[in-house]
């Protein structure tokens, strides 16, 4: 996912040489092998924990604790994992001064975050200079791991990528909807929405389908109604809008108002409780997401996690975003398994070779570009519950 401009992330990486040389003198933990401390293994976690985004980051660092939690009953080796958090505070600057912080500073022997596309993207380059692997949960954008027909080694992903978001989505809505005609509403600011609508609308037209209406709207925004006027007197059987919660919530809210009351439908970015509470229980009623996995889904995997979950948190019923922070921390501690060391090098080469890993959001086996190969789930809101509808295995 990503959000926000990369500029000022730019000031952060030109500076990063002068800090990673003033910060290369011995410390505490000079004497150690890069990545430990004594008995465990550090792993850095850069999340967005305040900001206009902390959810998705809360979230993700939920469902990573507890997955620390149950790998250090046994450990790993006789090491246990550390988790040195930073918050990045959902700016790709401060993503920047994390990754710096956790590489230079508290020699971590990977990072997990962040959580959207444009804040992992300002770690890349601190990752494959330092040679640290970087792992987001949730940044679907192809471009954190592949980019001009250049693979980021260090970097791996957890999350399907944007592409096949948009193209799950327009086939649901031709085949299930039964839509022929389609709207686009886009946040103009945010490549993660962008990059949704542009495989959404190939692949809905490649059904047949015909786009009637296209508009586009800037994060922050709270009033929509001209717009969505607009794309009511389309008269689309169907409306894509991939967005972030606090936009998307609104935007659903006032389309209701003003009597637009096709289907909707978005992706992760809509997956927030903030959601509901924004766009109202009825108003959700016949919208759609794409989504990495459901609590509602019956596979025994995915019930284990849930109870456990809920045991931990006060009977709080994990999102995806919860359940992506799991997997990652179980995907990470697999490669480290694997790998018989915590050397950033070997993890990287560990993390490249997984194949038909098991857990909470599907299957796993990585491909050429470092993305994992897996199903995808659609949500339906009901009276402001997701309910699970069905999963959508890759071709």
């Amino acid at each position: 996912m990503k959000k926000k401009k990369l500029a000022s992330a730019f000031l952060s990486l030109s500076l990063a040489a002068g800090v990673l040389a003033g910060c290369s003198g011995s410390d505490s933990a000079s004497t150690s092998k890069k990545g430990e401390e004594g008995d465990t293994i550090k792993i850095g976690v850069n999340l967005e924990l305040s900001g206009g985004v902390a959810s998705y980051g809360q979230s993700i660092s939920e469902g990573l604790k507890l997955a620390t939690e149950e790998i250090n009953k046994e450990g790993i080796d006789g090491k246990k994992i550390k988790l040195i958090q930073v918050d990045n505070k959902s700016e790709a600057a401060e993503a920047t001064s994390g990754a710096i912080k956790l590489t230079s500073q508290d020699k971590v022997t990977a990072i997990v975050g962040a959580a959207t596309s444009t804040n992992t993207i300002a770690q890349v380059q601190i990752a494959q200079d330092n040679k640290v692997p970087v792992i987001s949960p949730s940044g679907t954008s192809p471009e954190i791991t592949y980019k001009d027909d250049k693979l980021n080694d260090y970097v791996f992903r957890t999350s399907f990528i944007d592409p096949f978001q948009g193209t799950v989505a327009a086939n649901f809505a031709t085949s299930e909807i039964k839509a022929k005609s389609a709207a686009i509403y886009i946040d103009s600011a945010s490549d993660y929405s962008k990059g949704l609508a542009a495989a959404f609308k190939e692949q809905f037209e490649k059904n047949g389908g015909k786009v009637v209406a296209e508009e586009a709207y800037i994060a922050k925004d709270t009033d929509f109604r001209s717009t969505l006027t607009r794309l009511k007197s389309a008269k689309p059987d169907f409306i894509f809008l991939p967005g972030y919660y606090e936009e998307a919530g609104l935007i659903v809210k006032q389309a209701r108002e003003t009597g637009l009351d096709v289907p909707f439908m978005g992706g992760d970015g809509w997956d927030s409780p903030k959601l509901v509470e924004i766009a109202g229980e009825k108003a959700l009623n016949n919208t759609f997401i794409t989504n990495h996995y459901s609590s509602g889904d019956p596979d025994e995997k995915i019930q284990n996690f849930v109870s456990a979950f809920k045991a931990e948190y006060k009977d709080k019923s994990p999102d995806a975003f919860n359940a992506l922070g799991y997997d990652t921390g179980y995907f990470l501690a697999d490669a480290i398994k694997r790998a018989g060391s915590s050397d950033s090098d070997k993890i990287k080469d560990a993390l490249e070779k997984t194949k038909d890993l098991s857990l909470v959001t599907g299957t796993f086996t990585l491909d050429e570009k470092h993305n994992p190969i897996k199903s995808a789930t659609i949500l339906e809101f009901k009276e402001g519950k997701q309910v699970f509808n069905t999963k959508i295995n890759p071709e």
